[in-house]
């Protein structure tokens, strides 16, 4: 995840670089953002499908055998 936060950085970098030297009305600056925004979704998809546990969640990890982490079968 740090490696794309990298290139996130990287391109809104990029993208203040283009828009500084063509203008910020041009398609390059529009092109560049767009790069960037493209890189945003890319990494809030990949933390929907890896969420980080939650407190409880780790708890339970740690305590398999506590009270409140116990799950019963029907």
């Amino acid at each position: 995840m740090s490696d794309i936060k990298n290139q996130i950085e990287q391109e809104i970098e990029n993208a203040r670089t283009v828009c500084s030297t063509e203008g910020a009305t041009s398609s390059e600056c529009a092109a560049a953002w767009d790069a960037v925004e493209e890189l945003q979704a890319e990494a809030a998809h990949q933390r929907q499908k890896h969420p980080e546990k939650t407190s409880f969640q780790q708890y339970c990890d740690e305590n398999p055998d506590a009270a409140e982490c116990r799950v019963y079968d029907d």
